[in-house]
């Protein structure tokens, strides 16, 4: 039996509609929504909020991501892991699931470094997650200790379209490595099944999820 597509929802509250407030009033009850819909992974990624601000929203989306945990243990489902994009820090101190490093962010080592100072039981479940952008990266991310890559852009993004894509061809090699590979970039429900063809253990997105009912996302995805 074929292991089931990983779902990565990596948010973006500046793509929701009206003023600050409303859009992270919207975020939240994306984050809400897509735990609830059983996506395995979420980032929270909202990269121009200040230390404090991202923290407050963080311990938010703890709080959900914790009460959904609770109903999918009782269940025996697997439940949805949060992580903070780039700031281990915050991620530790707002109890999230990990932290989700950029490419030339520091090293998974150096994370690993940090959170051996804390309790062991948040050290042994923090997750580290890698943003890669070569076979190379996602090799190096590897040796390097982190739990799982997004290798990106697979496709060209509407948003993006002078940024090379990497393509098919590129994400296959990638996913030689020993360490699950989530497809980013241009994934849409229709072209999803390719990547994970291509050997990628699921995908990651942020409209692709925003955009959608995630329920229905979710349903598509795992029929794969």
């Amino acid at each position: 039996m074929a292991a089931r597509c990983l779902l990565y929802y990596i948010t973006d509250r500046t793509q929701f509609p009206g003023e600050e407030q409303r859009r992270r009033q919207a975020l939240v009850a994306k984050i809400d929504e897509a735990a609830g819909a059983g996506v395995d992974y979420i980032q929270l990624r909202e990269k121009d909020l200040s230390a404090r601000e991202l923290e407050t929203l963080a311990r938010e989306a703890v709080r959900i991501v914790s009460e959904e945990r609770r109903q999918a243990d009782r269940q025996g489902q697997t439940a949805t892991r949060l992580l903070i994009n780039s700031r281990t820090d915050v991620a530790l101190a707002a109890g999230a699931d990990g932290v989700h490093l950029r490419s030339d962010d520091i090293s998974p080592r150096e994370v690993r470094r940090i959170t051996g100072l804390v309790p062991e039981s948040t050290r042994d479940r923090f997750l580290v997650g890698v943003s890669c952008h070569s076979p190379r990266d996602v090799g190096r991310a590897e040796s390097e200790g982190t739990d799982f890559a997004v290798f990106a852009p697979v496709f060209e993004k509407k948003d993006a379209p002078g940024t090379k894509a990497q393509g098919l061809s590129a994400l296959h090699e990638a996913c030689a490595a020993k360490i699950p590979v989530l497809a980013l970039g241009g994934v849409t429900l229709e072209n999803a099944a390719q990547c994970v063809e291509a050997g990628a253990a699921g995908v990651a997105g942020i409209r692709l999820f925003q955009e959608n009912k995630i329920e229905e996302v979710v349903r598509a995805l795992r029929a794969i």
